[in-house]
């Protein structure tokens, strides 16, 4: 009897296999269909992630990188010449062309730290079809991502942050430049060597030519942290800022990047686009034009008091200059009229009606005024 049922109870268990086996090999229920479809549908209803290349991060590292360095300049009565030439050598170790694409592309991370504007791009970015179109119309007219929701709040972050940088710098600069009068007094113990002709003139000014022409390389640090900043949307600690338009033709394309980035449009994929959008000609024009300017004015110089000064206008200041013109609409004058009696405006450009930086007045006529100042 025992043998009988445990033999029926075996054929019983062999047969649910049986059944759940066929199950299997038939596929999925229509139940597990239905799930499946509607995942996918709430798949599609979601933008892709934020997205920027590495590329970016690298560009940007580089200009954070060098501005902190420039930071580290500071006059604090500079004990010897030496010090000069070394800080010399440390302001002019730039690539005009690269720190300018890496502002743009800092400006793009600053941008994505904004979640108001990643939200505002994002909502176009559910539609597969809608989504192309707008990558496309960013990439032929990069002032489209001005208009897009949340611009003013990530335009904002943009100003805010490297106007900030730009202050510090101009403030380095004004105390640079201001030793550069202080030294020649004569109860300035620094006088005596201050005013003696530098030897090896050429060899310095030649100096700053070879490192001006060195490609600078990111730090790996620096471009990881930013890498994580610009896909993540924090890192950077930003305060809040907004900032309507107009905006300058670096902010616009500053913008482009990081909304081609909230549309899930920048990696890898976009490096030739996002490549493109970091070069911006009055940007480059003014970075270009400082770095001519710092050796006309080392070519004219010839004690150390004068190279102080070239190196607080045409290194300091101008980078202040050129950093504040890319990011700000407004008239910048550089140099106090009433403090250096050389002051030629720099005309103010906006995305709209884009101009080039006008050429300052030659550093010799600079220099010729530091020399005969009554200080002396």
């Amino acid at each position: 009897m025992k043998t009988a049922l445990l033999s029926r109870g075996l054929s019983a268990a062999a047969l649910a296999a049986a059944v759940l086996l066929a199950s299997c090999e038939s596929g999925p229920s229509k139940a597990e269909l239905e799930a499946q479809r509607l995942a996918a549908e709430l798949a599609a209803r979601k933008p892709p992630p934020v997205s920027l290349n590495q590329g970016v991060a690298d560009a940007a590292a580089i200009y954070v990188a060098f501005l902190r360095e420039a930071q580290t300049i500071q006059p604090g009565g500079f004990p010897d010449a030496e010090s000069i030439q070394a800080a010399l050598r440390k302001g002019s170790a730039y690539d005009a062309d690269q720190l300018s694409r890496g502002l743009i592309a800092y400006g793009a991370i600053i941008a994505l730290q904004s979640p108001e504007f990643v939200a505002g791009v994002q909502q176009y970015a559910i539609d597969p079809a809608q989504r192309q179109r707008m990558v496309a119309q960013i990439v032929a007219d990069p002032a489209y991502a001005a208009t897009l929701p949340g611009a003013d709040a990530a335009a904002g972050l943009i100003s805010a942050t490297v106007g900030k940088d730009a202050i510090a710098m101009r403030a380095i600069a004004e105390a640079i430049e201001q030793d550069a009068y202080t030294i020649q007094g004569r109860s300035d113990p620094r006088r005596r060597w201050a005013i003696t002709p530098i030897p090896n003139r050429e060899v310095r000014l030649e100096s700053a030519k070879t490192l001006s022409a060195v490609k600078m390389l990111p730090s790996p640090e620096e471009s990881s942290r930013l890498f994580a900043a610009a896909n993540s949307g924090t890192g950077l600690g930003l305060e809040p800022s907004r900032k309507g338009p107009p905006y300058t033709p670096a902010v616009v394309r500053s913008l482009a990047i990081a909304a081609l980035g909230a549309l899930g449009a920048g990696g890898d994929e976009a490096r030739v686009n996002t490549e493109a959008l970091t070069h911006e000609p009055n940007s480059e024009f003014c970075m270009d034009m400082s770095k001519l300017m710092l050796f006309q004015c080392l070519a004219a110089s010839r004690p150390s008091y004068e190279d102080i000064f070239c190196l607080g206008r045409h290194i300091t200041r101008d980078l202040a200059t050129c950093t504040t013109e890319a990011t700000q609409i407004t008239t910048i004058v550089v140099g106090d009229p009433q403090e250096t009696g050389a002051a030629p405006a720099r005309t103010p450009i906006s995305v709209t009606v884009p101009q080039a930086t006008p050429v300052p007045t030659p550093a010799v006529a600079t220099t010729q005024s530091l020399n005969t100042t009554p200080s002396r």
